[in-house]
């Protein structure tokens, strides 16, 4: 599989608070920052999410009296997994992680930011109607494919990837450039779906070697 100039790399949510020591720590979350770099000059286009939450977002548990992280609870727009406070704007937790270098980034996507509703996708809020206003973008700039790399596998990646098939756009996911909290079988429910919906995987690896061939 080779990268074109029409090829979008989206690195999704590599944020402090995503990687160790974080308030919502991902196991190993960092480690997909070389495997990141390795892949990134590949691409023309590359953008960076961001989650951008509010101080007592409507998804954190501690926003609920008597509810712990990872409970669900049924909110206005359906079930919503509760998660400890995590990526509060202007907070050290919600700075990108400071090995990450991708100064050559187009767009830096904040997402999160409405009180009451959350956002994994990177294409739309929870309640699956509210666009974050990045498919408007990608059609604007003729991007045609986005790739996808970053935190967490089966949550904001997965779901960006849904919704870019969802859009009928083709969807690329790298999964050594990410890493999964596999959350009650999280991860098999991503890879279900994603065999569904026609979602890609590719090795960066693969990647690199598909770029080197003449």
């Amino acid at each position: 599989m080779q990268v074109t100039p029409q090829d979008v790399l989206i690195v999704v949510d590599v944020q402090n608070d995503f990687c160790p020591g974080g308030a919502l720590a991902v196991a190993e979350g960092d480690a997909v920052i070389p495997a990141i770099h390795r892949i990134a000059p590949l691409f023309h286009h590359v953008i960076l999410t961001q989650d951008w939450h509010p101080a007592g977002h409507s998804s954190f548990a501690s926003s609920h009296a008597g509810r712990r992280p990872f409970e669900q609870m049924e909110l206005s727009y359906g079930v919503q997994t509760l998660w400890p406070d995590h990526c509060v704007q202007g907070s050290r937790g919600a700075e990108f992680h400071a090995a990450l270098h991708l100064p050559q980034a187009e767009l830096v996507l904040r997402k999160g930011f409405r009180p009451q509703v959350d956002s994994y996708s990177t294409f739309f809020e929870n309640d699956r109607r509210t666009p974050t206003g990045l498919d408007g973008y990608l059609r604007e700039r003729e991007l045609k494919r986005v790739f996808l790399a970053g935190l967490a596998y089966d949550y904001c990646v997965a779901y960006s990837a849904l919704d870019a098939r969802r859009l009928g756009l083709p969807a690329v996911v790298i999964p050594d450039c990410c890493r999964a909290i596999d959350l009650e079988g999280s991860v098999a429910t991503a890879e279900r779906d994603f065999a569904w919906a026609g979602v890609e995987q590719v090795q960066s690896g693969d990647l690199c070697r598909a770029d080197a061939t003449p």
